[in-house]
């Protein structure tokens, strides 16, 4: 018999039995949807995070308080919050040492939460006290008004920037915030600017602005800062400005070694690796789950291709009879199978690639179609037709004419 004729016989057979080719394809429809989805949910996750780490610059290096483990030149590479070893004196020596050929500009940031009022209007915020290059190194961009200058932080102004979330629940209804004043901690400050509300990675949409000097001595009462960024001149020049940097802030601290560095040092580059490594490993994880019902669907096609065997064992004693050979019988059964989760693919990959855009936009997530997961799921259709098909082929193909024929 040609192989053309056992597909139209093997589809001839699918369309009889409606319901139960249909009940079959349900595993593998799920099973294919489900790694489609979620391999597409894992990529277009780390691309939205890759995005926003990326839009605070490429060439940002961010100085932190504290270390635990330490990278190849001795600088941590990701950091630890809390501590107290950084100050803007650090960060002073650092934008004026002639030793430092490969940075642009630097900034410091203290950054704690205080209580804002604005009326009736009040509101526990993050507070971050600024240097001026700050907004420029963080890629923040002013809507109305001015930034914080480096004259606000010489004269500790109670001056703030707020960011456009901020003037709009805060400040509400309020058409031009620029000249109110808003108290924090019971100070009255004045609103001199209003920024975009960030979203980028470490970034809190909901943040006020004030001179740095002013968050330290007028708010907060402390003599350090959280972080201090620091902008390389070009990209290709970041792992020598943090060995620089280091070396520097060793010194300055009074430190021997890079082992016994009080600081850290962190590239954007570091955050992306660290974020990629984790966003594939839950990629992984959550595909393996769904891979599972893959295999169930599977296993139900093997069921089904027995009954079916069962069902036609005296069609396949009289095909016997009249001369078809083992392999005949066995490439017949192998191509309904093949077929029925062929069919079950392509449906599975439309479901999935319905589901991932559904949930993408959901999550205001990138739509990225995975074409690798659509190219996995129409090798894996096939392969668990041949694998599942093959043990109720072979079966049939050993059953003996007589018998086959004498079957009730």
């Amino acid at each position: 018999m040609q192989l053309i004729e056992l597909f139209e016989e093997s589809i001839s057979v699918l369309k009889t039995n409606r319901l139960r080719t249909g009940l079959s394809a349900l595993g593998i429809i799920i099973g294919i949807a489900s790694v489609i989805a979620l391999m597409t949910l894992g990529q277009a996750s780390q691309q939205s995070v890759t995005e926003k780490v990326q839009s605070l610059g490429a060439n940002l290096l961010t100085v932190s308080p504290g270390s635990q483990n330490s990278s190849p030149h001795g600088f941590l590479r990701t950091s630890s919050n809390g501590g107290t070893t950084l100050s803007y004196d650090d960060a002073e020596a650092i934008a004026e040492s002639q030793r430092i050929t490969t940075i642009d500009k630097v900034a410091a940031v203290y950054t704690s939460n205080a209580q804002a009022s604005y009326g009736a209007n009040n509101d526990n915020i993050q507070i971050s006290g600024v240097s001026e290059n700050y907004f420029e190194l963080r890629n923040i961009e002013l809507m109305l008004g001015r930034l914080i200058t480096k004259q606000d932080d010489l004269l500790v102004q109670k001056n703030l920037v707020i960011s456009s979330s901020v003037a709009e629940d805060l400040l509400e209804g309020v058409t031009n915030p620029v000249g109110e004043i808003i108290r924090l901690n019971g100070n009255a400050f004045t609103v001199v600017g209003v920024t975009e509300s960030t979203s980028g990675f470490g970034q809190s949409s909901d943040v006020i602005y004030t001179p740095l000097t002013t968050a330290q001595n007028v708010l907060f009462g402390v003599n350090h800062v959280s972080s201090i960024y620091v902008g390389a001149i070009d990209e290709n020049l970041m792992e020598e400005a943090e060995n620089q940097l280091g070396f520097l802030l060793l010194e300055l601290h009074g430190i021997e070694t890079p082992d016994d560095a009080d600081f850290s040092i962190s590239s954007q580059g570091d955050i992306l690796e660290t974020v990629g490594e984790v966003t594939q490993t839950f990629t992984a994880l959550l595909t393996g789950i769904a891979a599972i019902s893959l295999i169930v669907g599977g296993i139900g096609i093997m069921n089904i291709m027995l009954v079916t065997v069962t069902e036609r064992t005296r069609e396949i004693g009289i095909r016997k009879a009249l001369g078809a050979k083992r392999k005949v019988i066995i490439t017949q059964f192998l191509i309904e199978s093949v077929l029925l989760t062929i069919v079950g693919g392509f449906m599975g990959v439309i479901l999935g690639l319905g589901i991932s855009t559904l949930l993408t936009n959901m999550m205001s997530l990138p739509n990225t179609i995975s074409i690798i997961s659509i190219g996995i799921a129409v090798a894996v259709s096939c392969v668990i037709g041949i694998v599942f098909g093959i043990y109720p082929a072979q079966k049939a193909s050993k059953l003996q004419p007589i018998e086959a024929l004498r079957y009730e």
